[in-house]
């Protein structure tokens, strides 16, 4: 992809009504962005299915839901969920009586992790085992799911699985470095994915951002076939990241948090939606801003692209209830310190020559740099240190706001979708906020 594909215009189309059905292929955890499509489709008065990635046991074993698990999840989502673990990735999974590749990283340590090698034809095997596995459960999905959407109803897949990182300790000792160290504590995001590690890490990304899409839309054809035929119509949405406009120096500029080690799976994801665009399915991946959710706190300097949403809502007609923002985001200052002093400073940062240098949509994702790391970090905790609770941040209120507007924005698009890849930046998200509370 040469530049990325903007979407401008609040999108106003909605095929969806009561009677049609939302599935969310993966499980709601937490605050992210599933909600906000979740909370458009409940809306819209649909059927809500969800589906589960299971447990493991005390021996990792995967297994589904207890009778309270299921009942605790049903009620989060606000429908029924179908039973089967579609735990995606396959560092827990190898051939009968040999070692996993969680097992296999177990003997890394701190100090071995870059010359420690893998046996790749092993792993090769585990990935088989672990893929046969995940597409084994879609179809049992998909047989009990097929009894539920009814003749000529529409549907509404979204994909949220991403991820893959295997749970091994001395990968959490590396990524602290990576994305909380600076000075003697930098470590080079280059360096891990140079290493066997680092090369197991992005096959699993691979098959949990980006393959999961490709298996549902497999996996769905007879559903989908069945709906077409009736006079439905189905749509599938997944959750991309591929950098965001945000406005520095008064333009909306592309700009990207670095290091972003799931790069090459969301773009992998979205070749995934291009071929199947290809075969005339309406399959689109939204790359959505930057946002703290539980997953991403661990990337500190990931939140710093939030603030200018607050000039966007400005910039793209906002009223009252812009200027309401500001004035809340305000109060969560320590006193003697000022939006706009914090603003001054997150401009100073996006006009930097570190960070100018970063904005390179041809070569993302882009490895750190001790420049970087220095620089986005030492913001971050500057900023961090304005506040008057530490748990209480802007970004955590700008982070709602970008949930809020990016549901509507993809729901709505996907009515009538303009292509397989979109981009939802601040200008567009600022645009749906600024319609919704000012109607």
């Amino acid at each position: 992809m040469i530049s990325p594909i903007p979407l401008r215009d609040v999108p106003q189309a909605n095929i969806f009504r009561k009677g049609d059905v939302f599935v969310l292929f993966g499980e709601l955890f937490g605050r992210g962005y599933a909600n906000g499509l979740i909370n458009e489709a409940k809306k819209a008065g649909m059927t809500l299915i969800g589906i589960t990635v299971g447990r493991r046991d005390e021996n990792n074993a995967l297994r589904a839901l207890t009778d309270e698990e299921l009942a605790i999840a049903e009620e989060n989502l606000g429908g029924p969920i179908i039973n089967v673990p579609l735990m995606a990735g396959f560092d827990l999974d190898a051939p009968a009586g040999s070692p996993t590749p969680t097992d296999l990283l177990g003997d890394m340590t701190l100090k071995s992790w870059q010359e420690d090698k893998l046996d790749w034809a092993h792993i090769e095997k585990c990935r088989a085992v672990g893929v046969a596995r995940f597409k084994d459960s879609v179809a049992q999905v998909m047989r009990q799911l097929d009894g539920m959407i009814p003749d000529g109803s529409n549907a509404f897949f979204a994909h949220t699985m991403a991820g893959g990182i295997p749970k091994v300790k001395v990968f959490l000792a590396i990524a602290n470095r990576i994305y909380k160290g600076r000075g003697e504590r930098f470590m080079s995001s280059k360096a891990l994915l140079d290493s066997d590690l680092g090369k197991l890490i992005l096959m699993n990304f691979d098959e949990v951002t980006a393959n999961t899409f490709q298996h549902l839309i497999d996996g769905s054809a007879a559903i989908r076939a069945r709906l077409e035929r009736t006079g439905g119509q189905v749509r599938y949405s997944a959750y991309g990241y591929h950098g965001t406009e945000i406005l520095i120096n008064g333009q909306y500029q592309w700009q990207t948090y670095t290091s972003y080690t799931q790069g090459q799976a969301k773009m992998r994801l979205e070749r995934v939606a291009e071929a199947a665009w290809q075969q005339g399915i309406k399959a689109t991946v939204y790359n959505c801003p930057e946002i703290r959710t539980n997953s991403s706190d661990i990337f500190v300097g990931v939140e710093l692209s939030l603030f200018p949403l607050l000039k966007a809502l400005i910039k793209e007609n906002g009223g009252a209830w812009a200027q309401a923002q500001w004035q809340a985001c305000d109060a969560l200052l320590q006193e003697g310190n000022s939006l706009d002093v914090l603003l001054q400073k997150i401009e100073d940062y996006n006009t930097s020559e570190v960070m100018a240098g970063f904005r390179n949509f041809a070569a993302w994702p882009m490895a750190n740099s001790l420049a970087l790391a220095d620089l986005m970090i030492g913001t971050s905790e500057e900023i961090t240190q304005m506040h008057a609770d530490k748990k209480e941040l802007v970004t955590g209120h700008l982070s709602a706001l970008i949930l809020e507007g990016t549901g509507p924005l993809m729901f709505h698009e996907a009515s009538n979708p303009a292509g397989p890849v979109l981009w939802l930046n601040h200008d567009v998200i600022a645009k749906q906020l600024n319609q919704l509370h000012n109607a």
